[in-house]
């Protein structure tokens, strides 16, 4: 059993001169003969017994033990700061178990769960009690304990003021008596009975600071039963307040796609990376170099070194030396050039193009005369008999078109339908353009009988090729035109590679003397 304190000493009324007598257990403790009398306040009702009586004889001889000193009970802190004792052994407690056991016997979930909280609640409003602490002793304790002054029987009396209040244990069975018989078929009770129910209890003797915070503790079943109306409406109405906002995003989003594929269309696309081929750009072996050194030799300024004898074409020293630095091209070194491009193109047809390479005194024999312009004078230079195919079947047909100091490329683009103007120098001439389209109208007629129309052709003057940078390479230049389109490449070269474009047509050019 406990008894109640408010600074945790005892009243008035428990063994006041507790102090005054010396334990029986010390040494120094003398078993008096006269009787003692206590001084203890009287209360009023209640008899004192007389230290004369036969249980205060007996208790002067107790059986020696050792002093057992006040021992107080652990208390849990439960929920919301309220101190708890899960170890409870009343009948009460007992009884709220049973019935929870039995709530989960009969299958009903949501009574298991308010049988729960109302023991948590009960634990709770147990050792509720205002400016007061609980102490709770062993039983054992408190049997085995005598007083300190075996001749003063000590008598505790309640107070007065202390009206008997109803227990807690009342209200569960009142609550018990409200719950529906859950049987196989039985009904569970609504969460409004429930919450009012626990509204009286927390308003009624067992007041708490906060109604609030005991509510919280109660770990209710959350899954209450709503009719299916009420929910549909409430969720049709949810969704009847997202529409709108979602076609808002919807438009947007569609807005959004729109526009950028838009800016996707209007960005220039990325060109492919060109592959740059090895063979192009081979560098030579130092005996080729030795060889090349050696034709450019003054030595060899008068010797013939190369006779090309398809073009009859004889190459001295002194004409293979335009190939040196800073040197202009002469019209045999390039005339020679195209004839190994095109003996190049019959050794391997399935690597280059099919086309046709025109000398340097092809335009202007065809620009001669009186208009500036003489098919007749060139009309014999393309007979089958001559050349061994027709220009029409050509891919590319080119021309090299030199203007007193300047060389310049024109191809008849046949394969793309269309004409191209290439300038080292980012030059244009529409003339030539012209009157190149009238030459290839005319031959088509003479060598073919067909009238062509090139209306619908292209005039393209090529801006994105390599520039000259100098004052004397516009011919490498426009042979290397010549040969990279010859190969179905891109233009894929630059001022930098001129000087190793020199000795590489150097070194092809003597290479006729082998063969």
């Amino acid at each position: 059993m406990g008894a109640l304190t408010s600074n945790r000493k005892r009243g008035d009324e428990c063994l006041s001169l507790n102090s005054a007598h010396p334990s029986p257990y010390s040494q120094n403790f003398q078993i008096s003969k006269r009787p003692r009398f206590s001084y203890v306040k009287q209360i009023p009702d209640r008899p004192i017994v007389s230290s004369n009586s036969v249980a205060s004889r007996v208790s002067r001889y107790p059986d020696i033990k050792p002093p057992l000193t006040r021992v107080h009970a652990p208390c849990r802190t439960g929920k919301f700061g309220f101190f708890s004792n899960r170890e409870d052994s009343s009948p009460q407690a007992r009884g709220v178990h049973e019935k929870e056991r039995s709530g989960v016997i009969m299958g009903s979930v949501l009574s298991f769960h308010l049988e729960k909280a109302k023991s948590r609640a009960l634990d709770t409003f147990r050792y509720l009690n205002k400016g007061k602490e609980v102490i709770e002793l062993d039983e054992e304790v408190e049997t085995d304990r005598v007083s300190e002054d075996s001749s003063i029987e000590e008598v505790l009396a309640i107070e007065e003021d202390d009206r008997e209040r109803p227990s807690v244990v009342d209200y569960v069975q009142e609550l018990d008596t409200k719950m529906v018989d859950c049987g196989p078929q039985g009904t569970q009770p609504s969460a409004s009975s429930v919450v009012s129910d626990l509204t009286t209890l927390t308003n009624g003797p067992f007041k708490v600071d906060s109604a609030g915070k005991m509510l919280d503790s109660l770990s209710l079943n959350r899954e209450v039963e709503v009719p299916s109306v009420v929910v549909y409406k409430q969720l049709l109405e949810s969704v009847e307040r997202r529409t709108p906002k979602l076609e808002h995003l919807h438009s947007q989003i569609e807005f959004n796609v729109s526009k950028l594929s838009l800016l996707e269309s209007l960005r220039p696309q990325k060109k492919p990376v060109k592959v740059v081929p090895d063979e192009p750009f081979v560098a030579l072996r130092k005996e080729e170099m030795a060889e090349v050194e050696q034709a450019f030799s003054s030595a060899n300024r008068r010797r013939v070194l190369v006779t090309h004898e398809n073009s009859n074409i004889e190459i001295t020293g002194e004409m293979l030396q335009c190939l040196r630095p800073r040197a202009w091209l002469n019209d045999e070194v390039i005339n020679v050039y195209f004839e190994l491009l095109k003996e190049r193109e019959k050794r391997e047809p399935q690597n280059f193009l099919k086309c046709h390479f025109f000398n340097t005194f092809f335009y202007k024999k065809l620009i001669g005369g009186k208009s500036n312009y003489d098919y007749k004078s060139v009309r014999r230079w393309t007979t089958q008999k001559k050349l061994g195919y027709s220009l029409i079947d050509c891919d590319k047909i080119f021309v090299p078109i030199h203007k007193e100091i300047h060389w310049c490329l024109a191809v008849i683009n046949k394969a793309e339908e269309k004409l191209q103007y290439l300038d080292s120098l980012k030059g244009r001439d529409t003339q030539v353009m012209n009157r190149l389209a009238k030459y290839y109208v005319d031959e088509v007629k003479d060598k073919c009988g067909k009238d062509i129309n090139l209306s619908s052709w292209k005039l393209e003057y090529v801006e994105d090729l390599p520039e000259q940078e100098n004052g004397f390479d516009c011919g490498v230049f426009m042979i290397k035109y010549a040969d990279f389109y010859s190969r179905g490449l891109d233009l894929c070269f630059k001022q930098e590679h001129m000087p190793y474009f020199r000795l590489r047509t150097a070194k092809e050019i003597l290479k006729l003397r082998a063969d």
